[in-house]
Parts: structure tokens; sequence; C-alpha cells
């Protein structure tokens, strides 16, 4: 009886640990994606892995996740969408026919090629924004021609691929994307970034990952709970301090990311 009780009470105290270390991951790494427009998987998807979750189900868990930091941080900046639907149409009609092919494409695809290359891309973006000091600072209407259009299309489709198949640096992508093509500051393409991505990128990602295994509900529920209110605060945050500490923040996650998906990228050729 005794030991029933011990190992009852040990159980109970792993749980608790779990769901709190969980939650509190969950709740700062969509902190700052919501100040940076991307890269909660940086530390959302490892964590998952590391608590013995296989890499699909922590996949399509982080992803369902993300949509409840795209609802929070959508919630938060609505205002900024106003002037932007018809580009959040163009993200949609073009990005989630990537997404879908990148989730039912992912089980035949070495990962150790994707986060190679988008290891390069998020570390080169950091350098980006090092060097363009009014990167992202101020918002205005950028040349837009057909070519333009085009070129930003088939970046969106692409993206759309990366997206469903691997976690990190797909929001950051898109955010960048955003702001070289149509001129947009930092938040107002986070808050585009936040309504297509987030939540409509992400949940198609998860409905076609979770066909290949189940998603162990309870850690999903306080991934959702960590990542809406990591995200409205995120976006709280951003909304008072403005573009600075956005393009810091953004520029600190590229980095961060890119190194850390060279890392995995490395561990997985040797």
């Amino acid at each position: 009886m005794l030991y029933f009780l011990t190992t009852l009470v040990d159980n109970v105290d792993n749980s608790l640990y779990k769901f709190i270390s969980i939650f509190l991951i969950s709740f700062f790494s969509n902190t700052f994606s919501a100040i940076s427009g991307g890269g909660a998987g940086l530390l959302q998807l490892p964590a998952l892995i590391l608590f013995g979750i296989p890499y699909y189900q922590a996949l399509a868990s982080h992803k369902l996740a993300t949509v409840a930091l795209g609802i929070g941080g959508s919630l938060r900046n609505y205002k900024s969408l106003r002037n932007d639907i018809r580009v959040a149409w163009l993200i949609l009609i073009f990005g989630l026919p990537g997404v879908i092919l990148g989730a039912s494409i992912v089980e035949y695809i070495s990962e150790k090629y994707l986060y190679l290359f988008l290891g390069i891309i998020s570390i080169l973006l950091a350098f980006y924004s090092i060097l363009k000091s009014d990167l992202g600072l101020s918002s205005g209407k950028a040349k837009f021609n057909s070519v333009y259009k085009i070129r930003f299309l088939i970046f969106i489709f692409l993206i759309g691929i990366l997206n469903g198949s691997i976690s990190s640096g797909t929001g950051l992508l898109v955010t960048i994307l955003l702001i070289k093509t149509f001129g947009m500051d930092f938040l107002r393409a986070i808050s585009l970034t936040f309504l297509t991505v987030g939540i409509f990128w992400n949940f198609t990602g998860a409905v076609f990952l979770s066909k290949i295994g189940s998603i162990p509900s309870n850690t999903l529920i306080i991934l959702i709970i960590g990542s809406f209110t990591g995200g409205y605060f995120g976006a709280h945050l951003s909304k008072l301090k403005g573009n600075i500490l956005i393009k810091k923040t953004f520029t600190s996650v590229c980095l961060f990311v890119g190194i850390s998906l060279l890392i995995k990228s490395i561990k997985n050729f040797l």
C-alpha cells in the first residue's frame, strides 16, 4: 500500500513538473515569437521531443498550439489588418497548397537537408537585418508590378512547403518577405503573419500531420494555453514598445533559429 501511494505521488509530481515546464516553455517561446514574427519552434518543438513525444506528433502538437499563438496575436493587433486583406488572401490561396504538399511529403524528405537550408536562410536574414538599419522601421508603399507579384507568390508557395514539413523559421521568412515586397513595417507585417501563417497555415499543416500519429491531448491543452497567453502578451509588448524592439527581437530570433537548425542538420549528417 505504501509503495502504491509513493509511486502515485511520484507520478503526480512528475506529471505536474512536466506540465508546468511545457507551459513555461510554450509561454516564453511564443512571447518572443509574437514579437519577432516567428521562431516559436526553436524552443517548443525540441522541448516536446525531449519529453518523449515522437517527432511527427510533436510537430503536429506544435502547429496546433501555434494556431492559438496566431489567434492571441491577431486579437491584440487586429486593427493593423484592415488594409491588408487582399495580401492575406494571396498568402492563403498560394501558400496553403504548399503547406498541404509539405505536410504530405514530410515522411519522404530527409530532415537534415531542410534544416540546413532553412538554417542558412535564417542566419542570412539576421545579418541582412543588422546591415539594413532602417529595415521594417517605417511603413510605406513599395513599387509593386507584375514581376514583383509573381516572385512574391512563388516564394509564398515555397515557404508554404517548408511550413508543412518543418516547424522553425517560416513565419520569419513570411514577415521579411512582406516587409521587402510591400514596404510594411514590422508591426504590420507580423500582424499579417499571425493571421495567415499562425492560424490558417499551421492549422492546415497540423490536420495533415495528425494523420501520421495521434496527438497527446493533455500536452496539447497546456501548449494551447501557453501559446495563446504568450502570443497575446508578446503582441501587447510589440505594440507598446514599437518597431525598434520588434526588429531587435526579430534579428536575435533569426540568428538563434538559424544556429539551432544548423546544429540539428550537422548532427543528422554525422
